[in-house]
């Protein structure tokens, strides 16, 4: 195959990909600097003009939903030949694909991994889309420059127009990857809901999680039916079992009725679970999230989710209050905050539920362990299966020694707060949660006093904790 020296105003720089019914080059634009994704309608389909609408259709789609979990279009064209191309943001992390034949990915970063890609999901079926073809090969990543060189963003790509096309082109082949691919795929009377995208999910999960993955996702028979008969790696709480077993289950009525519930699923399962502390462990950083260090357990997915302009994302001194979505809090003297998500913990609508990060140097804090601090987080998901005590009794640390809990009422919200000294990393560490009754939801703040903080400090901090 020869390569094209340029499409549209693209220079050409190398092939990404080939497959059915396009290929995918690097594109380079000199007047942005930025690298671009061009996939191109194959040459042997181009006089079909059924295929070639198809293929335009995958970017109408995308272009519409335009959403931060799937591959954004930036611009379509044809070629001098009449093929039609599509400008797509580049995934310069490579797939999933490519990280699984490197070698396993760690436990805790699989399960959030599988996490992020349910939610990708749930916005397709939130519009009525169905995918129909999850497999490790169609899941990307992108770098999120905004926050930090780790970082990065978990996309969906390739929006089942596999079967639109197949179906378009006459053929006659099973669409979908064996391995991957629900039942009801290979016959072609059936008709293919958001079911069908639940077993891909589950199967990506028995591929990230089972304790034999090559086995798990290998084309063939059904995954075991019961949980009992799935073996998970270690490291992967128990309650993942059921819920892959009912994911993966042979009869679409069986399974969980869309990738939003089974991601709510994932969410219990694995909050359910005692969480080990790992303070001296780096831990690999998922999409658009860091693991607190040194004690500090909370996990925060920084990045403005509603973030105020001028609210001291930057670590600049911000004033009195800073507001992100529907969290607002009073500074301490000389603390600035960062709008934030709270990794792990998704809504109804599987989208990561609001929190904020304030320190005197915010984006350092959960790695630096000289730091004080506080995250805040409001989790209506947490609210509804658990209790502010049950909640707080799951945030143990290692090498700490707790203080009787207290109660303390502020700002409307009747907070239980345990107290902990620590051998090793941050001296002391403050866990309080409520229930804010207007919202439904649990309030979670998490706190690193400074060294010669008052006994006030803290609580003057939660009446400072407000909700829209």
């Amino acid at each position: 195959m020869t390569a094209p020296l340029r499409i549209g105003p693209y220079a050409i720089e190398r092939l990404l990909g080939v497959g059915s019914f396009a290929t995918v080059w690097l594109g380079y634009d000199r007047t942005l600097d930025a690298h671009v994704a061009i996939k191109v309608l194959a040459e042997n389909w181009s006089h079909d003009l059924r295929v070639r609408e198809r293929f335009r259709d995958e970017f109408r789609l995308l272009r519409r939903l335009e959403h931060e979990r799937l591959v954004r279009v930036h611009a379509v064209g044809e070629l001098p030949d009449g093929r039609p191309y599509a400008v797509l943001a580049w995934a310069d992390r490579g797939s999933l694909r490519d990280r699984l034949a490197a070698g396993p990915i760690p436990a805790p970063t699989a399960l959030r991994l599988l996490g992020e890609i349910c939610a990708g999901a749930a916005v397709l079926h939130r519009h009525g889309v169905v995918h129909r073809d999850l497999t490790p090969g169609n899941i990307l990543f992108r770098s999120a420059d905004t926050d930090g060189p780790d970082a990065e963003q978990v996309l969906i790509a390739d929006l089942g127009l596999a079967k639109a096309l197949a179906a378009a082109s006459g053929l006659t082949a099973r669409a979908g990857t064996p391995g991957y691919m629900a039942p009801e795929q290979d016959d072609p009377g059936a008709v293919i809901d958001t079911r069908a995208d639940v077993y891909g999910l589950g199967r990506l999960g028995l591929r990230l999680l089972s304790a034999d993955p090559l086995g798990a996702a290998a084309p063939g028979p059904d995954p075991p039916r019961h949980a009992a008969a799935i073996r998970l790696r270690e490291g992967v709480p128990s309650a993942i079992a059921p819920v892959l077993a009912r994911a993966t289950a042979h009869h679409p009525a069986d399974r969980y009725p869309d990738a939003a519930a089974v991601h709510a699923a994932l969410a219990r399962a694995n909050s359910a679970a005692p969480q080990p502390p790992s303070p001296r462990t780096a831990a690999p950083r998922p999409y658009r999230s860091r693991l607190a260090g040194a004690a500090v357990v909370a996990v925060v997915a920084v990045g403005g989710a509603g973030a105020e302009p001028g609210g001291g994302g930057s670590g600049l001194p911000a004033g009195r209050t800073y507001t992100a979505g529907p969290l607002t809090v009073a500074l301490p003297a000389g603390w600035s905050a960062t709008g934030a998500t709270w990794a792990g913990q998704h809504g109804a609508d599987g989208e990561p539920e609001p929190a904020l990060v304030l320190s005197p140097q915010p984006r350092r804090w959960a790695a630096d362990p000289r730091l004080p601090g506080a995250f805040v987080g409001l989790s209506a998901a947490t609210a509804a299966r658990t209790t502010p005590a049950g909640f707080l009794a799951e945030r143990t640390h290692a090498d700490c020694t707790p203080a009787p809990a207290r109660t303390n009422r502020r700002a409307g919200v009747e907070w239980i707060v345990v107290a902990y000294r620590c051998d090793r990393g941050r001296p002391r560490i403050v866990e309080s949660a409520g229930l804010h009754a207007g919202r439904a939801a649990l309030v979670y703040v998490q706190v690193v006093p400074p060294a010669d903080a008052g006994p006030d400090f803290v609580d003057t901090l939660l009446a400072g904790v407000r909700v829209r």
